[in-house]
């Protein structure tokens, strides 16, 4: 039975591919992060898809994102490249509050871009990159790399996400939160010295609850598309959604990860911006695809059409789809077929 556990589902071609692909670890010392914690060691994980590839794409996971996990398009659209595809900061797999003592619960995308960057070029030895890519958070994250090193990428392809955090977004996403914080077995580490909070079964089902409806759609739901992955009921894909698939997730990752998606917004980098949006976006020298989809809930497509408008060099495709966010992430494989042709256009400049 077909799952949809997390923002992202792969297609069984990239699935086997990835399997078949060993994490690997790369460790930076003495990293300080934005808000001056400083560790000693922090690691990155990632994974090198076709590494004697002349052309690279870097990828970004997304929020509740893992390495093997995560949509490439390497069987596709960049089939002719080496993927990099990178883990955020508090994903479990790069440091994280679950596997790092002392890290930060305030984490930025700044952070995670810088780290990401040293690996890219101190270890990796990489100078400039084809393309940045990133679905949801990491869609976010390629906007602040856009940004930050303005110069390191020709191309951005951003996936159902947003330059800025919405307000409505933010409101959103204090739900799975306050239903995980709150639930009687969470844990606070910082209030109760605790080493860990990892048992926190009923407080992730609470969260995953909260968060399940946002995942796709009105229409979704109405035409009963859960039927299309192979369950009877929708108490049947509940169960799996708000159970079955936050098993081996820690809530202070979660927690941390949401806190750096509730507080995106690129204005920062620069300061000379004043806090405009419009301002900061006119700084984007790469050629950047933004493809929200049409029914997602919380990166709406109308917000993608607004910020395009800023971007020198941009492009907008509108996934057309009832899949909602999820769309974006490989949960339908006919979303999924539709974005690698779209991506296959936009870089032979055919779009």
């Amino acid at each position: 039975m077909a799952s949809l556990p997390s923002e992202h589902s792969i297609g069984s071609p990239q699935a086997a591919a990835m399997a078949a692909t060993t994490n690997h670890y790369y460790e930076i010392k003495d990293f300080s992060f934005q808000d001056g914690t400083k560790l000693a060691s922090a690691r990155l994980a990632y994974l090198d898809l076709n590494p004697t590839a002349t052309k690279t794409a870097l990828v970004i996971t997304c929020f509740r994102g893992r390495l093997q996990s995560t949509l490439t398009f390497a069987n596709g659209a960049l089939q002719n490249h080496r993927v990099i595809v990178i883990a955020l900061f508090g994903n479990g797999e790069s440091s994280s509050p679950s596997n790092t003592p002392d890290f930060p619960t305030s984490i930025d995308y700044r952070d995670c871009v810088r780290a990401q960057r040293e690996l890219v070029t101190a270890h990796l030895g990489l100078e400039s990159v084809d393309i940045i890519m990133g679905f949801s958070m990491g869609g976010q994250c390629t906007y602040y790399w856009t940004l930050m090193y303005p110069d390191f990428a020709q191309n951005a392809i951003i996936i159902c996400s947003s330059a800025r955090t919405s307000l409505h977004n933010y409101q959103f996403l204090e739900g799975p939160k306050a239903a995980l914080q709150n639930s009687y077995d969470y844990i606070n580490k910082d209030l109760d010295g605790s080493s860990s909070s990892s048992n926190t079964n009923r407080g992730l089902v609470a969260f995953g609850k909260a968060y399940s409806a946002w995942l796709t759609s009105a229409e979704w739901f109405d035409k009963k598309m859960f039927k299309s992955l192979g369950y009877e009921t929708l108490n049947d894909w509940d169960h799996n959604v708000t159970g079955t698939g936050y098993v081996g997730w820690d809530p202070d990752d979660l927690l941390a990860k949401l806190h750096m998606w509730q507080k995106g917004d690129v204005t920062v980098i620069d300061a000379s911006c004043g806090g405009s949006l419009e301002q900061a976006l006119s700084l984007i020298k790469a050629r950047v695809l933004l493809m929200p989809c049409q029914t997602d809930q919380y990166f709406r497509w109308e917000v993608s059409e607004r910020e395009s408008r800023s971007i020198p060099s941009a492009t907008v495709k509108v996934i057309p789809s009832i899949w909602g966010h999820m769309a974006g992430g490989g949960a339908n494989p006919v979303d999924t077929h539709w974005m690698d042709e779209t991506i296959s256009k936009f870089l032979t400049k055919s779009l």
